[in-house]
């Protein structure tokens, strides 16, 4: 059974959704206003904890986060998500770097489509990953969300 809540962020509204295992989602509603097939607006613990932990890092209290995740995608998509994990807050890596951690050095471009899969925005930080040239890129929640993120993080 998956559960969800709306958390209405600084960077505006998030659906958490957790199926018992994890936290599946973190979606921005604006891209994704419908809830999820068979789930249930129901806070439960792990729900809780997330915005809690979300609230913490928009308040510049949090570095890391320690939600328990049930992450889905392919093998690629899972040592990309991987990957993003494993940048440090408040610095970025690019999609290159990003597909040689994942084990694919000429695959920046499929890197690129696994971080725009991610299912659990800034939790998975694929709002860390930029253009070679150091330039913002694509962001679920838009450039502008982006932008304050990695801000939160300087």
């Amino acid at each position: 059974m998956k559960n969800f809540i709306i958390y209405n962020s600084p960077a505006g509204p998030l659906r958490i959704v957790e199926n018992g295992a994890g936290i599946t989602n973190i979606d921005f509603l604006t891209n994704r206003p419908e809830n999820p097939d068979g789930a249930e607006e129901k806070e439960t613990p792990p729900l809780r904890e997330t915005v809690k932990q979300l609230a913490e890092y928009f308040a510049g209290r949090r570095t890391r986060f320690d939600v328990k995740l049930d992450l889905h995608g392919t093998d690629f998509q899972k040592r990309v998500w991987n990957a993003l994990r494993t940048i440090p807050y408040g610095e970025t890596r690019t999609y290159k770097q990003m597909a040689e951690y994942a084990g694919c050095p000429k695959g920046a471009r499929a890197a690129g489509m696994a971080n725009n899969r991610n299912p659990v925005s800034i939790i998975v930080p694929c709002h860390r990953v930029i253009g070679a040239d150091g330039s913002l890129t694509g962001y679920a929640g838009g450039l502008n969300i982006k932008r304050m993120l990695l801000d939160i993080e300087q």
